[in-house]
């Protein structure tokens, strides 16, 4: 088990917004949310074109057109990638959307078109003016794949992170379920119910509450079912309850939101950073700049 500061904060750094994500484990849902929020922040007004380019694995995408938007959105563990057409686009056809599954090693990244990353299996071109661009789908370990269509994978539950109540809602309802019969530390890996809940929030959940990784799946959630906060508290006193209090399931949402706010303020610190470093770098360039021409004058002894 991971312990409760370093485990998050750990898997935060490989997830750094969806631009390199972990290659030594399956990424989740805050892995297909930094993604998404990378995706739409980098491409925000990129116009791409052409043809998308398939160098291995996976179906074909039939879709072309001479200029586009690229947005994204997740749900549990999935993405979904849409291209839309501009008006007056050539040819005129209706957008497309496709459902990316990570696998153990997907990710996105914006690269220089002469200097793409290696395992860019699929890549959105961008059109001039401006230095050309694409937009890659990067999997080392090629088990990610992606379909055509818009639609979410059925048979998965509400996503842990956008859906809160639903999730919970759907878990207590259906505790009757032969999956329930498991030890809890398998149940949490079901997408039917844990939607967008892999290993490492598995452990870091169970970690917190200090709950047998082992005991059975429906001990520890029919045990819910019986918590009820007093009538005669407010709510924000409730409010304040559950968060000093959280339940499994109410940690099965607040801790993938952890890695997500994480990840974002490690990515928006590196930004800044980077900044600064390239700021430097020009005042350095700058300084000596002016003192190569001072070396050169013909009237400096």
């Amino acid at each position: 088990m991971t312990t409760s500061d370093s485990g998050v904060q750990r898997r935060t750094r490989v997830s750094e917004g969806g631009l390199a994500h972990s290659q030594h484990m399956m990424p989740e849902s805050p892995e297909s949310h930094l993604a998404s929020h990378f995706v739409n922040k980098s491409c925000r007004g990129l116009v791409f074109g052409g043809c998308v380019k398939l160098v291995s694995g996976n179906p074909e995408v039939p879709f072309e057109s001479s200029a586009y938007y690229i947005s994204a959105s997740a749900h549990g563990k999935e993405l979904r990638l849409t291209l839309s057409p501009l008006p007056g686009a050539q040819p005129s056809r209706e957008p497309l959307a496709l459902i990316f599954h990570f696998g153990m090693s997907g990710s996105f990244q914006l690269a220089p078109s002469d200097a793409l990353p290696p395992h860019a299996h699929l890549r959105f071109y961008t059109t001039p003016p401006g230095p050309r661009l694409a937009l890659c789908f990067v999997d080392i370990r090629c088990f990610g794949h992606w379909d055509i269509g818009g639609e979410w994978q059925p048979g998965r539950g509400p996503c842990v992170l956008l859906e809160c109540e639903q999730f919970r809602e759907n878990m207590l309802g259906n505790l009757e379920d032969q999956v329930f019969d498991r030890p809890i530390c398998e149940a949490l890996l079901g997408q039917r119910f844990f939607n967008g809940i892999g290993n490492y929030l598995r452990e870091e959940i169970l970690y917190r509450l200090r709950i047998p990784p082992f005991e059975k799946a429906r001990t520890v959630l029919e045990a819910l079912k019986q918590q009820k906060l007093s009538p005669e508290l407010t709510m924000s006193q409730k409010i304040r309850a559950k968060l000093q209090n959280p339940d499994l399931l109410e940690l099965c949402h607040s801790v993938p939101k952890e890695v997500v706010q994480l990840g974002e303020s490690w990515t928006s610190g590196t930004q800044r950073t980077q900044r600064a470093q390239r700021g430097l770098r020009k005042q350095t360039t700058a300084q000596q700049l002016e003192g190569t021409s001072l070396q050169q004058d013909p009237k400096v002894p």
